[in-house]
């Protein structure tokens, strides 16, 4: 279950949601089976609305749009990409705790 805020992702919709994006977005690459996945969902959630207004955040499904995954050389999962006027500016592996992904997002969010 994932909070509103949260847009799903795939190649289809990436360049309006993502590239095209007006602010910032945090690209959550993911999968059902994944343990850290289902860890850092609920952190993810709870960012979606604390930082509603500075930060997108979207998910991309890995065993649905294998081709995105590949594309930005995604080898584990989670990824994080912080996207930034379609560039990618930081990636993160690997599940972590609210306050350590807000300090690594605050330095790219206006």
């Amino acid at each position: 279950m994932t909070a509103a805020g949260i847009v799903h992702v795939n190649a289809q919709n990436w360049k309006i949601e993502v590239a095209d994006s007006p602010v910032p977005v945090l690209v959550d690459f993911w999968a059902e089976w994944c343990g850290p996945c289902r860890v850092i969902a609920p952190v993810l959630d709870e960012l979606s609305g604390e930082l509603a207004s500075r930060l997108k955040i979207a998910k991309v499904n890995v065993d649905e749009s294998p081709e995105l995954a590949g594309d930005y050389g995604i080898r584990s999962i989670p990824t994080l990409l912080l996207v930034k006027g379609g560039v990618v500016q930081q990636q993160m592996v690997g599940a972590m705790s609210k306050a350590a992904l807000k300090t690594r997002l605050e330095s790219e969010l206006d």
